[in-house]
């Protein structure tokens, strides 16, 4: 039987911006290379596998190269697509069974709100290769239960980065987020987030990693509600609220394509 599989840009209300990523609802669940080898066809970033529990959806995430423990814009992309494919009432919360526990998102008009552990960050010495695979010289290096977090004075060193990303995928960890103070009105933070290591050299909008974005950014700046860019060349906008031991991340998603799996 064909499996219905869409592809949608998250974090983003409009075409071709914020993060593609694929969904497949499947019937059963399939074996981890079936997974991985799907993903690899799709090429994006994250490809998201939703399979029928009693009480949800079980949920999870590969990159072309790898699964992963948790990711955001393909968790948006799936309560979208439940949304919109009928599957799950409008009014209804989505809830995902995955390997970072029990996740749901909830819809209010076009944008969607994404319940997530917090994964805060603590400073760390500055790993071998980093400065010199970034370029710049770094204010803060942290580490979150996935990724370095490395802060920098100003947004335009955020934007303007040009790693060497094969010896950024040297620095032991899921990936690196590189993060400044918001240098627009309106914005808190500006990031962008690179995972050589894991077959995603950089991603567009990463919705996982504002999990340690947003307590870094709360505590400097004494306020729990942030919205935050990733400064990609896609771009996004991602709404963050602080919540104890859990973060929610907001977002909007859009559906680009429409098909089917026949193998």
């Amino acid at each position: 039987m064909p499996i219905p599989l869409w592809q949608i840009d998250a974090f983003t209300s409009r075409p071709f911006a914020g993060n593609p990523a694929a969904v497949a609802l499947l019937d059963s669940p399939r074996d981890d290379d079936w997974h991985q080898r799907v993903a690899a066809e799709m090429n994006l970033a994250e490809t998201a596998f939703l399979t029928p529990v009693a009480d949800g959806f079980g949920l999870r995430w590969f990159t072309p190269a790898v699964e992963v423990d948790l990711c955001g814009h393909a968790t948006l992309a799936s309560a979208h697509f439940l949304w919109e494919s009928g599957r799950l009432a409008g009014d209804g919360a989505a809830r995902f069974h995955t390997r970072s526990g029990v996740l749901t998102a909830s819809r209010d008009g076009e944008w969607i709100t994404l319940d997530f552990p917090a994964t805060p960050v603590s400073a760390v010495p500055t790993p071998h290769d980093l400065v010199e695979a970034l370029g710049v010289e770094p204010a803060f290096v942290g580490r979150s239960r996935f990724d370095v977090l490395v802060e920098v004075k100003h947004g335009d060193a955020v934007r303007h980065l040009t790693p060497n990303l094969d010896r950024l995928g040297r620095v032991p960890a899921r990936g690196i987020i590189v993060t400044a103070p918001g240098d627009e009105p309106g914005i808190d933070f500006v990031s962008r987030f690179f995972g050589p290591a894991v077959g995603v050299p950089e991603d567009p909008v990463t919705g996982s990693a504002h999990c340690a974005l947003g307590p870094f950014w709360a505590e400097r700046l004494g306020r729990t509600r942030l919205v935050g860019f990733q400064a990609s060349k896609r771009g996004g906008t991602v709404r963050v609220d602080v919540r104890g031991d859990r973060v929610l991340l907001g977002g909007q998603a859009v559906t680009v394509l429409r098909g089917e799996l026949e193998a």
